[in-house]
């Protein structure tokens, strides 16, 4: 009994580890559609990413002809994923020079071969979780340099290079924070901003009396052409799916060989039972 205590005191303990890792980052994440198994979707992924993402991250760690896995050809490979005179059989660099990128950006933008099992966090949200948040929550901010800001990583030196494909949209957010007046007082205020489909901000301040919450943000996005903003989720789906693969692209073949294993496992613990029934039969 006093283990299945200490076993249950570890999984509540776990389950709340997650919820405060979800929220670390000031923003929640919210759960990616699971397609790393829809070649579909892996396919269009792959071309999502040598077409936008490919032109500032490079992917050194995985090679062109490695697409074959998500059931592209040679010659699918070579009409619609090179452009610039690589070879099938070349990693996926980028010409883009990492000083100029420095200069250009603030910082050279990382490789993202496996980016989603870097933002992987042990206990809470996976990779694909925060990549999938992170392409969604872009939002038009005039006072950046780039012209653009984002939830999920405020004050980010890219700019949001998929703004086409997901169209104009107004970000409201509303947070609550504590003010300290003069006389060392403490109080809560609510700031409400709203963010125009070009980026300029409009603030609304007011105080609130008799408050016992604590800081938050609220974040709410209208989309100008809802059509087209939902096809641009389900377009970053496809780039998370290609991402979340891209860092294990023998995680296929894994689960694959591991359902036969269990089978396997499970066919042999029936024949041992059996014989061990068998060879003891006489001395019961």
């Amino acid at each position: 009994m006093t283990m299945i205590k200490k076993l249950i005191g570890a999984v509540a303990f776990t389950l709340a580890c997650t919820a405060a890792y979800a929220s670390e980052g000031g923003y929640p994440l919210d759960a990616a559609p699971n397609r790393v198994n829809d070649v579909a979707a892996l396919q269009n992924g792959a071309k999502l990413f040598v077409n936008y993402c490919l032109n500032c991250h490079s992917a050194s760690a995985m090679r062109y002809n490695k697409l074959q896995d998500i059931g592209l050809t040679d010659e699918q490979i070579k009409e619609n994923l090179l452009f610039t005179g690589e070879k099938v059989g070349d990693l996926m660099h980028v010409a883009m020079r990492p000083e100029d990128a420095k200069r250009w950006f603030g910082t050279t933008p990382p490789d993202l071969s496996v980016i989603a099992r870097a933002k992987s966090i042990n206990a809470g949200p996976s990779g694909a979780d925060y990549i999938y948040t992170y392409l969604r929550t872009f939002y038009r901010d005039t006072a950046r340099a780039t012209g653009w800001n984002n939830l999920v990583f405020p004050n980010v030196g890219m700019p949001h290079v998929l703004w086409e494909l997901q169209g104009p949209r107004e970000l409201t957010t509303v947070a609550m924070h504590q003010v300290e007046g003069k006389d060392g007082a403490t109080s809560w205020e609510r700031v409400t901003t709203t963010y125009d489909p070009q980026g300029y901000a409009a603030v609304k301040t007011e105080p609130v009396a008799d408050f016992h919450g604590h800081a938050s943000l609220e974040a709410k996005f209208k989309a100008l052409d809802p059509a087209k903003a939902a096809a641009y989720d389900n377009d970053v789906a496809d780039l998370t799916a290609f991402l979340a693969w891209m860092a294990e692209p023998g995680q296929l073949f894994r689960k694959q060989l591991g359902v036969w294993v269990l089978l396997f496992l499970g066919l042999f613990l029936v024949v041992a039972w059996r014989l061990n029934a068998s060879f003891w039969k006489h001395v019961r």
